[in-house]
Protein backbone atom coordinates (compact mmCIF):
# COMPACT_ATOMS: atom_id res chain seq x y z
CA UNK A 1 0.00 0.00 0.00
CA UNK A 2 1.46 3.37 -1.33
CA UNK A 3 1.70 6.41 1.46
CA UNK A 4 -1.20 8.30 -0.85
CA UNK A 5 -3.80 5.51 -0.61
CA UNK A 6 -3.36 5.19 3.25
CA UNK A 7 -3.42 8.97 3.93
CA UNK A 8 -7.05 8.70 1.51
CA UNK A 9 -8.37 5.38 3.35
CA UNK A 10 -7.64 7.32 6.47
CA UNK A 11 -9.65 10.47 5.50
CA UNK A 12 -12.37 7.93 4.63
CA UNK A 13 -12.24 6.69 7.78
CA UNK A 14 -12.37 9.81 9.46
CA UNK A 15 -15.24 11.31 7.19
CA UNK A 16 -17.11 8.10 8.12
CA UNK A 17 -16.61 8.41 11.83
CA UNK A 18 -17.15 11.75 12.22
CA UNK A 19 -20.67 11.40 10.51
CA UNK A 20 -21.22 8.21 12.46
CA UNK A 21 -20.69 10.04 15.73
CA UNK A 22 -23.16 12.95 14.92
CA UNK A 23 -21.12 15.71 14.48
CA UNK A 24 -21.47 16.27 11.16
CA UNK A 25 -25.22 16.88 9.87
CA UNK A 26 -26.37 18.04 6.45
CA UNK A 27 -29.09 20.64 4.87
CA UNK A 28 -30.35 20.42 1.65
CA UNK A 29 -32.48 23.30 -0.39
CA UNK A 30 -35.85 21.91 1.27
CA UNK A 31 -35.33 21.45 5.06
CA UNK A 32 -34.71 23.70 7.70
CA UNK A 33 -32.89 22.59 10.93
CA UNK A 34 -33.31 23.48 14.73
CA UNK A 35 -31.22 22.18 16.81
CA UNK A 36 -32.05 21.19 20.74
CA UNK A 37 -29.65 20.10 23.01
CA UNK A 38 -31.16 17.94 25.98
CA UNK A 39 -34.86 18.62 24.50
CA UNK A 40 -34.52 22.41 24.54
CA UNK A 41 -33.86 24.44 21.62
CA UNK A 42 -30.57 26.43 21.10
CA UNK A 43 -30.08 28.60 18.67
CA UNK A 44 -31.85 30.38 15.61
CA UNK A 45 -33.37 28.15 13.05
CA UNK A 46 -30.98 26.76 10.14
CA UNK A 47 -32.55 27.46 6.61
CA UNK A 48 -29.52 27.92 4.42
CA UNK A 49 -28.60 24.32 2.53
CA UNK A 50 -24.89 23.25 3.83
CA UNK A 51 -22.67 21.03 5.55
CA UNK A 52 -23.21 21.98 9.68
CA UNK A 53 -21.08 20.64 12.64
CA UNK A 54 -23.00 19.89 16.58
CA UNK A 55 -22.15 18.40 19.59
CA UNK A 56 -22.66 14.78 19.65
CA UNK A 57 -25.00 12.50 21.40
CA UNK A 58 -25.99 16.19 23.14
CA UNK A 59 -27.29 17.88 20.67
CA UNK A 60 -30.47 16.59 18.15
CA UNK A 61 -31.20 18.28 14.56
CA UNK A 62 -34.98 18.36 13.87
CA UNK A 63 -35.50 18.60 10.65
CA UNK A 64 -38.69 20.72 9.21
CA UNK A 65 -40.33 21.46 5.47
CA UNK A 66 -39.75 24.26 3.59
CA UNK A 67 -41.58 23.64 0.58
CA UNK A 68 -45.49 24.90 0.43
CA UNK A 69 -47.24 21.50 1.50
CA UNK A 70 -51.25 21.12 1.07
CA UNK A 71 -53.60 20.63 3.86
CA UNK A 72 -57.54 19.15 2.59
CA UNK A 73 -60.21 19.61 4.89
CA UNK A 74 -63.34 17.41 6.09
CA UNK A 75 -66.76 18.58 5.07
CA UNK A 76 -68.51 20.44 7.61
CA UNK A 77 -72.17 21.10 8.17
CA UNK A 78 -72.56 24.88 8.10
CA UNK A 79 -75.53 27.33 8.55
CA UNK A 80 -76.16 30.07 6.01
CA UNK A 81 -77.25 33.55 7.23
CA UNK A 82 -80.70 32.61 5.94
CA UNK A 83 -80.71 29.64 7.73
CA UNK A 84 -79.79 26.99 5.32
CA UNK A 85 -77.69 24.11 5.73
CA UNK A 86 -74.64 22.88 3.67
CA UNK A 87 -72.01 21.22 3.82
CA UNK A 88 -68.62 22.60 2.56
CA UNK A 89 -65.19 21.35 1.84
CA UNK A 90 -62.21 23.54 1.91
CA UNK A 91 -58.44 23.15 0.83
CA UNK A 92 -55.53 25.33 1.88
CA UNK A 93 -51.72 25.74 0.84
CA UNK A 94 -49.55 26.11 3.91
CA UNK A 95 -45.76 26.54 4.99
CA UNK A 96 -43.37 26.55 7.39
CA UNK A 97 -41.72 30.35 7.92
CA UNK A 98 -40.57 29.61 11.42
CA UNK A 99 -38.99 26.58 12.39
CA UNK A 100 -38.72 27.16 15.98
CA UNK A 101 -41.87 28.33 16.61
CA UNK A 102 -43.87 25.30 14.61
CA UNK A 103 -41.84 23.02 16.64
CA UNK A 104 -42.46 24.69 20.45
CA UNK A 105 -46.54 25.07 19.31
CA UNK A 106 -47.13 21.92 16.96
CA UNK A 107 -44.48 19.84 17.22
CA UNK A 108 -44.69 18.11 13.47
CA UNK A 109 -46.53 18.25 10.54
CA UNK A 110 -49.14 15.68 12.35
CA UNK A 111 -50.14 18.46 14.89
CA UNK A 112 -50.07 21.25 12.34
CA UNK A 113 -52.90 19.70 10.50
CA UNK A 114 -54.95 19.40 12.99
CA UNK A 115 -54.49 22.54 14.40
CA UNK A 116 -55.47 23.78 10.78
CA UNK A 117 -58.20 21.92 10.81
CA UNK A 118 -59.50 23.73 13.90
CA UNK A 119 -58.64 27.54 12.64
CA UNK A 120 -59.57 27.20 9.06
CA UNK A 121 -62.78 25.33 9.79
CA UNK A 122 -63.14 27.94 12.56
CA UNK A 123 -62.60 30.84 10.18
CA UNK A 124 -65.11 29.27 7.39
CA UNK A 125 -67.85 28.62 9.83
CA UNK A 126 -67.96 32.35 10.90
CA UNK A 127 -67.24 33.71 7.17
CA UNK A 128 -70.04 31.56 5.80
CA UNK A 129 -72.60 31.74 8.66
CA UNK A 130 -72.77 35.55 8.03
CA UNK A 131 -73.76 35.38 4.49
CA UNK A 132 -76.46 34.39 2.56
CA UNK A 133 -76.90 30.86 0.82
CA UNK A 134 -76.44 32.81 -2.88
CA UNK A 135 -73.19 34.73 -1.62
CA UNK A 136 -71.13 31.08 -1.03
CA UNK A 137 -72.37 29.85 -4.95
CA UNK A 138 -72.44 32.52 -7.19
CA UNK A 139 -69.04 34.91 -8.44
CA UNK A 140 -71.30 37.52 -9.92
CA UNK A 141 -74.56 38.85 -11.06
CA UNK A 142 -74.66 37.62 -14.54
CA UNK A 143 -77.95 35.48 -13.71
CA UNK A 144 -79.21 38.66 -12.31
CA UNK A 145 -78.78 41.18 -15.38
CA UNK A 146 -80.29 38.58 -17.47
CA UNK A 147 -83.28 38.20 -15.37
CA UNK A 148 -83.88 42.04 -15.34
CA UNK A 149 -82.97 42.09 -19.51
CA UNK A 150 -85.98 39.18 -19.39
CA UNK A 151 -88.57 41.15 -17.31
CA UNK A 152 -87.97 44.37 -19.83
CA UNK A 153 -88.44 42.31 -23.18
CA UNK A 154 -91.00 39.99 -21.74
CA UNK A 155 -93.18 42.33 -19.73
CA UNK A 156 -92.06 39.19 -16.73
CA UNK A 157 -93.18 40.68 -12.98
CA UNK A 158 -90.56 40.73 -10.25
CA UNK A 159 -91.89 37.43 -8.67
CA UNK A 160 -91.33 35.75 -11.81
CA UNK A 161 -87.85 36.20 -12.48
CA UNK A 162 -86.69 37.22 -9.02
CA UNK A 163 -82.88 36.27 -8.54
CA UNK A 164 -81.29 37.43 -5.51
CA UNK A 165 -78.34 39.93 -5.97
CA UNK A 166 -75.21 39.18 -4.57
CA UNK A 167 -72.82 41.74 -2.78
CA UNK A 168 -69.42 39.28 -1.56
CA UNK A 169 -69.82 36.35 -3.79
CA UNK A 170 -67.83 33.01 -3.33
CA UNK A 171 -64.44 34.29 -4.33
CA UNK A 172 -64.32 37.30 -2.19
CA UNK A 173 -65.91 34.92 0.73
CA UNK A 174 -62.82 32.48 0.01
CA UNK A 175 -60.27 35.55 0.56
CA UNK A 176 -62.22 36.84 3.71
CA UNK A 177 -61.56 33.35 5.58
CA UNK A 178 -58.30 33.45 4.10
CA UNK A 179 -57.89 36.35 5.64
CA UNK A 180 -59.47 35.51 9.31
CA UNK A 181 -57.10 32.01 9.02
CA UNK A 182 -53.90 33.77 8.60
CA UNK A 183 -54.43 36.17 11.47
CA UNK A 184 -54.05 32.60 14.18
CA UNK A 185 -51.69 30.56 11.93
CA UNK A 186 -48.57 33.09 12.45
CA UNK A 187 -48.32 32.02 16.29
CA UNK A 188 -47.44 28.46 15.04
CA UNK A 189 -44.76 29.88 12.58
CA UNK A 190 -47.23 29.06 9.70
CA UNK A 191 -48.15 30.85 6.65
CA UNK A 192 -51.37 29.96 4.82
CA UNK A 193 -50.65 30.81 1.10
CA UNK A 194 -53.40 30.20 -0.27
CA UNK A 195 -57.54 29.13 0.60
CA UNK A 196 -60.15 28.06 -1.87
CA UNK A 197 -63.83 26.23 -1.30
CA UNK A 198 -63.25 22.78 -2.68
CA UNK A 199 -66.65 21.85 -2.66
CA UNK A 200 -70.24 23.11 -1.57
CA UNK A 201 -73.24 20.69 -1.53
CA UNK A 202 -77.10 21.40 -0.46
CA UNK A 203 -77.91 19.30 2.50
CA UNK A 204 -80.96 16.89 1.29
CA UNK A 205 -83.71 19.37 2.75
CA UNK A 206 -82.33 22.12 0.71
CA UNK A 207 -80.84 19.97 -2.10
CA UNK A 208 -84.03 19.87 -4.66
CA UNK A 209 -85.70 23.60 -3.81
CA UNK A 210 -82.16 24.84 -4.79
CA UNK A 211 -81.73 22.77 -8.31
CA UNK A 212 -85.39 23.59 -8.98
CA UNK A 213 -84.62 27.22 -8.71
CA UNK A 214 -81.40 26.49 -10.95
CA UNK A 215 -83.99 24.93 -13.69
CA UNK A 216 -86.36 27.48 -13.73
CA UNK A 217 -83.33 30.45 -13.77
CA UNK A 218 -81.87 28.27 -16.51
CA UNK A 219 -84.86 28.05 -18.63
CA UNK A 220 -86.49 31.68 -18.52
CA UNK A 221 -82.33 32.44 -19.76
CA UNK A 222 -82.86 29.66 -22.58
CA UNK A 223 -86.63 31.75 -23.20
CA UNK A 224 -84.89 34.76 -23.43
CA UNK A 225 -82.22 33.77 -25.92
CA UNK A 226 -84.70 31.97 -27.85
CA UNK A 227 -86.90 35.59 -28.29
CA UNK A 228 -84.00 36.85 -29.20
CA UNK A 229 -83.03 34.29 -31.94
CA UNK A 230 -86.32 34.59 -33.11
CA UNK A 231 -86.49 38.51 -33.47
CA UNK A 232 -83.06 38.23 -35.59
CA UNK A 233 -84.33 35.67 -37.96
CA UNK A 234 -87.62 37.66 -38.38
CA UNK A 235 -85.26 40.96 -39.32
CA UNK A 236 -83.19 38.86 -41.19
CA UNK A 237 -86.41 37.37 -43.21
CA UNK A 238 -87.74 40.97 -43.65
CA UNK A 239 -85.30 42.25 -45.06
CA UNK A 240 -84.11 39.01 -47.69
CA UNK A 241 -87.62 39.58 -48.75
CA UNK A 242 -87.28 42.69 -49.50
CA UNK A 243 -84.45 43.31 -51.05
CA UNK A 244 -85.99 39.80 -53.49
CA UNK A 245 -88.97 42.23 -53.77
CA UNK A 246 -86.59 44.97 -55.43
CA UNK A 247 -85.04 43.15 -57.43
CA UNK A 248 -87.82 41.58 -59.05
CA UNK A 249 -89.40 44.82 -59.66
CA UNK A 250 -86.54 45.99 -60.86
CA UNK A 251 -86.32 42.91 -62.94
CA UNK A 252 -89.44 42.96 -64.45
CA UNK A 253 -89.45 47.20 -65.48
CA UNK A 254 -86.37 46.51 -67.28
CA UNK A 255 -87.80 43.02 -69.07
CA UNK A 256 -91.01 45.83 -69.93
CA UNK A 257 -88.92 48.33 -71.05
CA UNK A 258 -87.24 45.96 -73.09
CA UNK A 259 -90.46 44.44 -74.73
CA UNK A 260 -91.97 48.01 -75.07
CA UNK A 261 -89.02 49.18 -77.15
CA UNK A 262 -88.81 45.82 -79.01
CA UNK A 263 -92.67 46.74 -79.82
CA UNK A 264 -92.16 50.02 -81.20
CA UNK A 265 -89.28 48.84 -83.25
CA UNK A 266 -91.58 46.24 -84.83
CA UNK A 267 -94.56 48.72 -85.63
CA UNK A 268 -91.63 50.89 -86.87
CA UNK A 269 -90.82 48.09 -89.58
CA UNK A 270 -94.19 47.53 -89.82
CA UNK A 271 -95.29 51.08 -90.67
CA UNK A 272 -91.92 52.19 -93.30
CA UNK A 273 -93.09 48.28 -95.03
CA UNK A 274 -96.69 49.72 -95.12
CA UNK A 275 -95.81 53.11 -96.57
CA UNK A 276 -93.37 52.20 -98.96
CA UNK A 277 -95.95 49.67 -100.88
CA UNK A 278 -99.05 49.81 -99.05
CA UNK A 279 -100.24 47.54 -101.96
CA UNK A 280 -97.95 45.36 -101.32
CA UNK A 281 -98.40 45.22 -97.31
CA UNK A 282 -102.34 44.76 -97.84
CA UNK A 283 -101.72 42.03 -100.42
CA UNK A 284 -99.10 39.73 -97.60
CA UNK A 285 -101.96 40.40 -94.70
CA UNK A 286 -105.07 38.94 -96.56
CA UNK A 287 -102.63 36.04 -97.43
CA UNK A 288 -101.90 36.05 -93.65
CA UNK A 289 -106.06 36.03 -92.59
CA UNK A 290 -106.85 33.49 -95.82
CA UNK A 291 -103.99 31.17 -94.03
CA UNK A 292 -105.15 31.78 -90.60
CA UNK A 293 -109.37 31.18 -91.13
CA UNK A 294 -109.47 28.87 -94.32
CA UNK A 295 -108.93 25.49 -94.03
CA UNK A 296 -109.36 22.31 -95.16
CA UNK A 297 -112.98 22.20 -94.18
CA UNK A 298 -113.95 26.03 -94.78
CA UNK A 299 -116.39 27.34 -96.54
CA UNK A 300 -117.10 30.40 -96.80
CA UNK A 301 -120.14 32.48 -98.58
CA UNK A 302 -118.52 36.03 -99.54
CA UNK A 303 -120.14 39.08 -101.48
CA UNK A 304 -118.14 39.62 -105.04
CA UNK A 305 -117.69 43.01 -104.04
CA UNK A 306 -116.46 42.39 -100.46
CA UNK A 307 -112.24 43.28 -99.96
CA UNK A 308 -112.01 39.71 -98.24
CA UNK A 309 -112.60 38.60 -102.14
CA UNK A 310 -110.92 40.69 -103.29
CA UNK A 311 -107.48 38.98 -104.72
CA UNK A 312 -109.30 35.78 -105.02
CA UNK A 313 -111.46 37.29 -107.47
CA UNK A 314 -108.23 38.77 -109.41
CA UNK A 315 -106.21 35.70 -109.24
CA UNK A 316 -109.57 33.67 -111.24
CA UNK A 317 -109.67 36.56 -113.51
Amino acid sequence: MTKLTSILLGLVVLVVAIFASGIAYTVDETQQVVLTQFGEPIGKPITQAGLYFKLPFIQVANYFDKRILQWDGDPNEIPTLDKRYIWVNTTARWRIVDALKFMQSVGTETGAYARLDDVVDAATRDAISNLKLVETVRNSNRLQEKSMNIKKTENIGSEDTNIEKIDVGRRALTRDILKRASKITPQYGIELVDLRIKRVNYVEEVRRKVFDRMISERKRAAEQYRSEGQGKKAEIEGQTGKGLQEISSEAYRKAQEIKGQADAKAIKIYADAYNKDPEFYSFLKTLETYRKTIGPKTTLILDTDNDYYRYLKSIHN
